[in-house]
């Protein structure tokens, strides 16, 4: 659907690369909506739980806005369109962390490749439970995020900014497959390049065994 503010900042044949995008993702199965970041801009609730159901069992995330603004709007706008939905816990340290957070769909992935959020100041530590966005440095957060098997409160001096904790299913996150460990070219698990290039196609064929999400929600009221 498009409004008066949309084609004010759209061009028509901006517009229409959108529309002809929106109806491959309809084939692939994702919501088309995942192909504008731009326009996923929504502010989060002061407070909001995200259940994910996993190939492990389900856990629940309780985000606080006041802890990481940025990060609490964008991880809304992402669980509330379904960005995480068929997604690999690709990188998972055994006591460290678990992280995921790149789409299995290559065009879905470079959409937000470049869809970076301002960094969020440190009020909370990255203990046990917390999950905050990886990134490569200040500026460099857009998808990807990571839960704390332990506590790493040596992160929280390199900006590391939690804006949520595992409330319920703590256990299941433990169970999560660490058998690949760290990524390629540092390990031998998935190179994230390659994630970004071909998607689940790439996780299926090599790494069979990950855990992924299978739908991650709101939670209602």
């Amino acid at each position: 659907m498009t409004n008066a503010r949309t084609r004010r900042r759209f061009p028509a044949a901006a517009l229409a690369l959108i529309a002809a995008a929106h109806l491959s993702a309809c084939d692939s199965g994702y919501n088309p909506m995942l192909l504008t970041p731009d326009m996923l801009t929504a502010t989060a609730p002061d407070v909001f739980q995200a259940r994910f159901e996993t190939s492990r069992g389900d856990f629940v995330i309780e985000v606080h806005r006041e802890w990481s603004p940025n990060g609490a709007d964008r991880f809304y706008n992402l669980v509330s369109n379904g960005f995480y939905d068929d997604v690999r816990f690709f990188r998972v340290i055994d006591g460290f962390m678990a992280q995921f957070g790149i789409h299995g769909d290559s065009a879905v992935a470079a959409a937000w490749r470049e869809a970076r959020i301002p960094d969020d100041a440190v009020v909370q530590s990255n203990a046990r439970g917390f999950i905050s966005y990886a990134m490569g440095g200040p500026g460099t957060r857009t998808t990807q995020v990571f839960i704390n098997f332990v506590d790493n409160s040596r992160l929280d001096g390199m900006g590391f900014s939690p804006f949520g904790q595992v409330v319920e299913g703590m256990e299941v996150v433990d169970l999560i497959n660490s058998e690949y460990g760290e990524g390629a070219p540092s390990g031998t698990g998935p190179m994230q390049a390659m994630i970004q290039y071909r998607g689940n196609d790439y996780l299926n064929e090599e790494f069979p065994r990950l855990d992924y999400v299978l739908r991650a929600s709101i939670v209602d009221g």
